[in-house]
Formats: structure tokens, C-alpha cells, sequence
């Protein structure tokens, strides 16, 4: 999620998909074949998004057991983090060494994949029905089905909601806000017990875009927004996108103390405040709950709670859903070891090693029905998750369900609002363009 695009992933995919299919008269690249028996032996290669700690030792422990009942074969794991992964995608693809398996978003970042030939068609293996595919909840499985067939292996769940230290607003004097006047009210007293109000980090961009995805949602008509998520529908002129960057331009300078100069900070830094006990609030995803309250974190399981970004009262949008979406992996379409990839997959998604991913340390509540449990996994991941089960619908990341050049566009914007240099309709108007070029 990065601001600097190296090469849009549009025409890296495009420019994979031509060599590997061949072109100019050279050799057709044979699709690869996901319903053969496996043969174990070989190297598999594995992109994922499990960098750094805490979530690096899942796949190595998971390669690690895999190996050990296959002695033949050989895992290579590349691991990106969630700052990483598109630049790593990119270079990858751009080179035509797209791993055996690699991570996806939803959206637009997924269907680029589909529709450049490089994921391979998984339907008769995991649509929902098969043996595999009724480990899943059909929501998860539909986020990457494409024109009826299913392409992605989502991996877990995934939204957006306000992390908060219960103590600081005991120590503040506050209730949980309801509303957005609230969450706002909330920043001064807040500030007079001693935190940050909300610790905000956008050096990398993309924290930004979540809270105005967010907003966007309960601003913005349901039907209008999702025309606007594809540039030959798209119009970006409704009144709540402005209503929604005013908002976000209030919260910035009201309840965050960097202010203008938030565009300078790591969104890791604003995890760090709220682990550190020195901020009351952090917007987070809920793959990152058990981060903050990770061992040796001053933020306790039972100190930390978590509510959605309370809507606006009036707001014309829908104010029961959640900004987030699965997130899952991909097998390359020519890979020549697809039906191996395939059974290392259909391991990772075993009941008992998707029990382990939805549990501390790791926090990723996986798809596959069952895995999260109150049992199993931490107070905070069951509620988020619950919420985004019944959510009235997920509405994907604002820099994957668009196309590339609208989401730098509202990369820019985002960033602009913060430091002041352009107004909502001058931003809007800058999206609007990228929209045109984009079509």
C-alpha cells in the first residue's frame, strides 16, 4: 500500500500474462493442470503477506511440518509485509516470476490477476459444494469469483474498527462513543487525561484511504458507490465524498496530535502509541488486535476493545457496514508444480492449522467455518469478526477495489487533505481526472 507505484499492476500483469501465453510466434505456455494427483517432490515457491513479527513463523512452522511429511519437496517462502507486498507483486509479476502461490487482495488488485490469465481456475476444486470449498463460508469463496468461476483460497477475514484503551477513557470520563459527533467530542478530554486521542500514522498513504473508505460508505448512497469503483460507471460528484473528506479533515486536526505532520508518520508508530499506553485510539484492522496487546505490550487483552467508526447521524450511505474483505492466495496459472501447490494449500487450510491462525499470537481470523472460536481465539478478533459477519456488507480497501490510477489519485488526496494543500473539491476534481485517463 504504497504511494510510489513502481509499475501499475495493470500492465505488470499485462505484460506477465504475454510472455508467459507466449507472443510473436513463440510456444503457447500449457495451463496448468489443479486436478492432478500430486506429485511430491520438487521446489515450491510461496509469496506471502506474513513478514515480520509477530505472523512470520506460521508458514515456516507450516512448510517446516509439510516438508517433513514430503521429504522430496522443498518450500521457498517469500515473505512481504502488509508495506511490501505490492512492490514485491509488481516486480514479480512485471519479471514473469510470479510464485507457485501468491497472495491477493480482493478487488480490482484480484481481478487484474484473473483477467490476465495468471490465477489459475480453481472451480472445480473449492466453489462452494466441493469437499474443499465447504470449509468456507460462500461469502468468503464469492470475493474472488469471477464471471462464475472461483480463482482465490481466501486465507481469513479481515475489517476495520477503532481500537481503544478502556482505561483512558475511564481515566477521561467517557463511554464508548455512538456517533460521530461523539468520537470527536471524546479527543479533548481525552487529550486533558494525558493520550494522544487517536494515533494516526500515513507516511505509507494507505491509512488514510480506510478512513475515508469508511466514511465513503456511510456518506455515499450504496448503488452510487459502487458505480463509482469502476471508471466506465463512475462519476465521483456525489455530495457525501465531500462530506466525508470535511470529516476526515475534522478528525485529523481535532483528535489526532500530529496534525499536518501525520503524513510523516509510520502507521506502525500509531500501533506503537496504543500498545504503549500513550494513545486512547488507533484504527485498526483485526489482523492487528493481538499486535497491540502482543507480549511486553502495555496494552492488556483486557484493557482493549474495539468499536466500529461511528457513523454520521443523517449520513446517506449505509451505516451498518464494515470497510474490509477476505484476504486469500492465488495459484499460478502455468505453474508447473499447480497440483502441489494445491495440496500445500488445501494443508494450510486444514480445521486444525486454521485453529492456530486465528489464535494469538497470530490474531488472522481464518475463513474456514469453526476456526474462530471464544475459545480459541482472543476477546477482540471474536467480536471484530462476529461484526463483520453480520455487517449488512463489506465494502473492499479503497486502493484495491479501484483501478490503479484512481487509487494514487485518492492516495494523493488523502495526503493533501492532511497537510492542507488542497480542498475536498479540489481533490475530488484530481479523481475525476484520473478516472478520465483511466478509462
Amino acid at each position: 500500500m504504497r504511494t510510489t507505484r513502481t509499475l501499475p499492476i495493470a500492465a505488470a500483469v499485462a505484460a506477465s500474462a504475454l510472455a508467459l501465453g507466449g507472443c510473436a510466434g513463440g510456444a503457447t505456455q500449457p495451463a496448468a493442470d489443479v486436478t492432478a494427483d500430486p506429485v511430491f517432490e520438487g521446489k515450491l515457491s510461496i509469496l506471502t503477506k506474513f513478514g515480520g513479527d509477530p505472523l512470520e513463523p506460521y508458514f515456516e512452522d507450516l512448510a517446516a511440518a509439510y516438508e517433513a511429511e514430503h521429504p522430496d519437496v522443498e518450500i521457498e517462502l517469500i515473505q512481504e509485509t502488509d508495506q511490501s507486498i505490492k512492490d514485491k507483486t509488481k516486480t514479480l509479476t512485471a519479471s514473469q516470476a510470479i510464485p507457485d502461490i501468491y497472495f491477493t487482495w480482493a478487488g480490482d488488485w484480484a481481478e487484474n490477476f484473473v483477467g490476465g490469465g495468471l490465477a489459475a481456475d480453481l472451480s472445480e476444486l473449492i466453489a462452494p459444494g466441493t469437499e474443499w470449498g465447504d470449509r468456507f463460508g460462500e461469502a468468503s469463496l464469492s470475493a474472488f469469483e469471477y464471471d462464475g468461476k472461483y480463482y482465490g483460497i481466501p486465507l481469513y477475514n479481515n475489517g476495520k474498527f477503532m481500537g481503544y484503551s478502556r482505561s483512558a477513557f475511564a481515566a477521561a470520563g467517557l463511554e464508548v462513543p455512538t456517533t460521530w459527533d461523539e468520537l470527536i467530542d471524546s479527543c479533548g478530554p481525552l487529550r486533558d487525561a494525558g493520550y494522544e486521542p487517536i494515533a494516526f500514522g500515513n507516511k505509507d498513504g494507505w491509512p488514510a484511504l480506510h478512513y475515508l473508505q469508511q466514511l465513503f460508505i456511510y456518506n455515499v448512497p450504496s448503488d452510487v458507490l459502487q458505480a463509482d469503483f469502476d471508471p466506465e460507471t463512475a462519476e465521483w460528484t456525489d455530495p457525501g465524498y465531500v462530506a466525508a473528506l470535511e470529516q476526515f479533515d475534522m478528525l485529523v486536526n481535532e483528535c489526532t496530535d500530529s496534525g499536518t505532520g501525520t503524513n510523516g508518520v509510520l502507521y506502525t508508530t500509531a500501533q506503537e502509541a496504543l500498545a504503549g499506553g500513550r494513545a486512547a485510539m488507533y484504527y485498526q484492522e483485526i489482523l492487528e488486535f493481538d499486535t497491540v496487546t502482543a507480549d511486553g505490550s502495555v496494552l492488556t487483552t483486557d484493557d482493549f476493545g474495539i468499536f466500529p467508526l461511528p457513523a454520521p447521524d443523517g449520513a446517506a450511505g449505509d451505516p451498518e457496514a464494515i470497510e474490509g474483505s477476505p484476504e486469500g492466495y492465488f495459484i499460478n496459472a502455468r505453474s508447473p508444480q499447480a497440483a502441489l501447490a494445491v495440496d500445500f494449500m488445501k494443508f494450510v487450510t486444514e480445521p486444525e492449522n486454521a485453529t492456530v491462525l486465528s489464535s494469538p499470537p497470530y490474531g488472522q481470523p481464518s475463513t474456514v467455518v469453526g476456526a474462530v472460536t471464544e475459545e480459541t481465539s482472543s476477546t477482540a478478533v471474536f467480536e471484530g469478526i462476529t461484526a463483520v459477519n453480520e455487517a449488512s456488507q463489506l465494502v473492499v480497501w479503497l486502493d484495491t477495489v479501484t483501478v490503479p490510477e484512481v487509487a494514487d489519485a485518492w492516495l494523493a488526496g488523502g495526503e493533501a487533505v492532511i497537510s492542507g494543500s488542497a480542498t475536498p473539491e479540489e481533490v475530488l476534481e484530481s479523481v475525476r481526472a484520473a478516472n478520465d485517463a483511466a478509462k
